[in-house]
């Protein structure tokens, strides 16, 4: 059994990050403290520019893995939608819907992770800007930088930057969350139509936890290079799965089922934005702090979810592995749905609509009303968890 008030922490990671918004304070967040991303001016007239970094995060040590047990190269091209998604979702949260201008950041030590690997993953970037363009989604890629760093690195970190602009008149501030809205959940599983398989949910959040909780110790000895050698030895790869164990979805292994590349909201939101964008108070994408990410962007509001997706049956396996508290469990992942709306409840029906005709289901899971302090309460089937 895990501890299960630092579960996370016991890997070297973190769901909340306090101590890095402690070291960042001190910067500027822009024209706005409550935008999801920061927005600066731009030396262009009446324009905003976004500018973002993110990755694949510890997911690139699962597809390592996978990728030597298998001979898989396709996890690497997948790996790189990772990349991508975790960057763009989030500019999405402020209005932006591209032009994307994307630039790939690569780590690798070269003496394990080879020329057919880094070609793989610059397919991936080519292959996912292709697929989005058939929804009028303009992802610009402008090269990047591989680094040969085996002293820092000891297999391969995959980042993306990403910039594009949006008019001050017309970006999406969460200060305009209000009593009275709405929350509308778009599940994070599924198989939406630019996806090839149906998706676990997972994204690209709480793989560290995830992976060492459900594979099994052979891992531990075969791939020492996979994992921090300062976590405690009874922690590293504990559970009881293979890699290529059959998973809960037929199509897929227990490592691709893992390795479910995160899905984009960025169709279904392009075309909400086309009727109702100036109707939205708000949007939160439910990645590092799972289901309490909003609480960093609303003040004096309580933000009650009580008809969340079902559990996806991934995020049953971890808890079930790890025994640990759902309360905690809410706090590390999306548990169904990644991104969530606040609007008005008239207009619920219609962008529900919207997005199930891209086969991504979408449904009210909560709202919002006044308080004296900030709070979030999820209730699940399993309790009420109050998070002030």
């Amino acid at each position: 059994m895990m501890k299960s008030e630092n579960a996370y922490d016991q890997y070297g990671a973190s769901s909340q990050k306090q101590d890095v918004f402690e070291a960042i304070k001190i910067l500027s967040r822009g024209i706005s403290d409550t935008t999801f991303c920061n927005l600066f001016r731009s030396p262009f007239d009446k324009q905003l520019i976004s500018l973002h970094a993110d990755g694949a995060g510890t997911k690139s040590a699962l597809a390592y893995v996978y990728y030597k047990e298998t001979g898989d190269i396709k996890v690497w091209e997948n790996l790189a939608v990772d990349a991508i998604v975790m960057n763009t979702d989030d500019m999405l949260c402020v209005g932006i819907t591209g032009p994307f201008y994307l630039t790939n950041i690569i780590g690798r030590n070269k003496n394990l992770i080879n020329l057919e690997v880094i070609s793989a993953i610059i397919r991936g970037f080519q292959n996912f800007s292709e697929k989005m363009a058939e929804y009028d989604i303009n992802l610009i890629l402008t090269g990047g930088e591989t680094a040969d760093i085996g002293d820092l690195t000891k297999t391969l970190t995959i980042d993306v930057v990403a910039a594009s602009f949006i008019s001050e008149n017309d970006y999406i501030d969460n200060k305009n969350i209000k009593a009275g809205d709405v929350i509308i959940g778009f599940e994070s599983t599924g198989q939406a139509l630019w996806e090839d398989h149906p998706n676990s949910g997972i994204g690209s959040n709480g793989l560290t936890l995830a992976r060492h909780t459900l594979l099994k110790n052979i891992y531990k000895n075969k791939y020492p290079e996979s994992y921090d050698y300062n976590t405690e030895e009874k922690l590293i790869y504990n559970g009881s799965f293979l890699l290529t164990d059959t998973s809960p979805i037929d199509s897929l292994d227990m490592g691709k089922y893992l390795l479910s590349p995160t899905k984009t909201y960025l169709p279904i939101v392009k075309e909400v934005f086309k009727y109702y964008k100036k109707d939205i108070h708000g949007l939160i994408h439910c990645t590092g702090g799972g289901q309490l990410k909003v609480k960093r962007f609303v003040n004096n509001l309580r933000i009650v979810k009580n008809n969340l997706f079902n559990v996806p049956q991934l995020f049953r396996l971890i808890q079930t592995s790890t025994n640990l508290d759902w309360k905690q469990m809410y706090e590390i992942f999306n548990m169904g749905h990644r991104l969530e709306m606040y609007i008005s409840p008239e207009l619920a029906k219609e962008i529900i609509i919207i997005s199930e005709k891209y086969n991504v289901k979408a449904q009210i899971i909560g709202y919002v009303e006044t308080a004296d302090n900030t709070e979030i309460v999820i209730e699940s089937d399993k309790n009420i968890y109050v998070y002030s």
